[in-house]
């Protein structure tokens, strides 16, 4: 047999009949000491058979040397005393010596540890625990952290200085300027804001046109009607356009704010429904991309003619990034930014009087997420706006039976969503007040305010 063939089988039979008859001696000499308290033919018999078993090994040991597997200068007594050291024997015959040892198969047993579990997976099975792992610590981690946060924020008491500072706005449908209302529901709707607080109201005259025109007399045929009305029941309320439509590039088609041709025709529409009455101009174009600068251009552009006309302009924003980066993550998944930075709000604050957080349509499941949701987009936009710049933070008034609207979406919890979001502005200590000022409620005076706006659809 070639050596190398005569290797490989001393490998088996190391790796394989050798080590279970290594495992195997002990019962065997537990065998052979019952044959001896036997009696002595037992003995004599065993003593016949451990003749014979010497002769085997002796020619078994001759054929190995003859391959080249074991030195020709090792003996049958050598080789069979190396045998019987290496076997469990030796630790028995130790013990009744008086030298025990560690028994070995104890520490085979001991657990395993978690590195050399993992290097004995296979690979496939480790990919597997990683990505599972990786999946927890990026996901179902930090959004429980984020939660419970958010419940912390809504957990306080608010403080008694929290008030309404007689600042705050209302959001009306389109059904106040198409003909659908009478003289009877505006004096309802005058008597209803009285005491209140509410000194604007935003009234839906648009939709824009896709090329930033607005057909007036088609889309809002009663908006004279309405401004002279209101103004008559209620000559402490201002009335103000809502003006707005999709942008591009989040909608298409949509308006094109990087088109200066489209920004010259918004702003001459503006001027077109205040000489309809209204006393200011609100714009509410989604979604505008954080860091657009068309949206800029055409509020640079419309504070021209409000200036001009002595009129506020004011804006519906994007929320705030509850966290650094995070936009980039849906903007990513659909072409559609959520949330603003804090400096691009900044930009956008600076450029009109009010500026509206659309602090609603959050998709949030309970009152507690929802009203701590509230309370940091308050204290994020508060920190953005410029002090000359007055803040609304949009509260919904209004029921939707979509998933944004959890927190309102069966009947029976219809009215919990707005005063979640008025506990919240309350409990931040960033709501109706400026957030500077510990003194009595005093009517605004261009200081920086967070003050309360609800939107109702008619």
């Amino acid at each position: 047999m070639p050596r190398s063939g005569a290797i490989r089988r001393l490998c088996r039979l190391r790796r394989g009949r050798g080590i279970r008859r290594f495992r195997e001696s002990a019962s065997k000499l537990a065998i052979a000491e019952a044959l001896t308290a036997a009696g002595s033919g037992a003995g004599a018999e065993a003593t016949k058979a451990g003749s014979g078993l010497r002769a085997a090994f002796g020619t078994l040991l001759t054929r190995a040397q003859d391959a080249g597997a074991v030195r020709r200068d090792a003996g049958p007594a050598e080789v069979y005393a190396l045998l019987i050291g290496a076997s469990p024997g030796r630790d028995l015959a130790r013990a009744r010596a008086g030298c025990p040892r560690p028994d070995a198969r104890a520490r085979l047993r001991r657990p395993a540890s978690v590195r050399q579990r993992w290097q004995n997976w296979s690979r496939r099975r480790r990919v597997l625990i990683g990505l599972a792992l990786a999946f927890v610590v990026l996901v179902p981690l930090p959004l429980g952290a984020y939660a419970g946060s958010l419940q912390v924020r809504y957990a306080g008491d608010p403080a008694a200085e929290a008030q309404t500072r007689n600042n705050d706005a209302l959001w009306l449908g389109h059904a106040w300027v198409d003909g659908r209302k009478t003289e009877a529901d505006v004096t309802a709707l005058a008597r209803q804001l009285e005491d209140t607080g509410i000194r604007d109201l935003y009234v839906h005259a648009g939709p824009l046109e896709h090329d930033g025109t607005l057909p007036i007399a088609t889309v809002s045929p009663k908006a004279r009607w309405f401004t002279s009305a209101m103004r008559a029941a209620a000559p402490g309320v201002r009335v103000q356009a809502w003006l707005g439509n999709l942008v591009q590039p989040g909608k298409n088609p949509g308006l094109d704010l990087d088109d200066a041709a489209v920004r010259t025709r918004v702003v001459a529409s503006a001027a077109a429904v205040l000489d309809q009455g209204f006393q200011g101009i609100h714009f509410d174009f989604e979604p505008v991309h954080s860091g657009s600068t068309g949206f800029l251009a055409v509020l640079d552009e419309t504070h021209v003619l409000t200036d001009r006309h002595g009129v506020p302009l004011s804006v519906a924003a994007a929320q705030l990034e509850p966290l650094r980066r995070i936009n980039a993550l849906p903007l990513a998944l659909t072409g559609e930014g959520k949330w603003w930075s804090q400096n691009y709000f900044a930009e956008v604050a600076r450029r009109v009087e009010r500026i509206a957080v659309m602090s609603y349509d959050t998709a949030m499941p309970l009152e507690s997420l929802y009203g701590g949701y509230v309370a940091q987009q308050t204290a994020l936009s508060l920190a953005a706006t410029p002090a000359s710049t007055d803040l609304l933070m949009g509260l919904p008034a209004y029921w939707e039976s979509n998933p944004s609207h959890w927190v309102t979406r069966r009947p029976s919890r219809r009215p919990s969503a707005a005063p979640a979001s008025l506990w919240a502005l309350r409990t931040g200590r960033t709501s109706v007040w400026p957030c500077t000022s510990t003194s009595p409620p005093q009517p605004p005076t261009g200081r920086r305010t967070a003050t309360a706006g609800a939107y109702l659809p008619s």
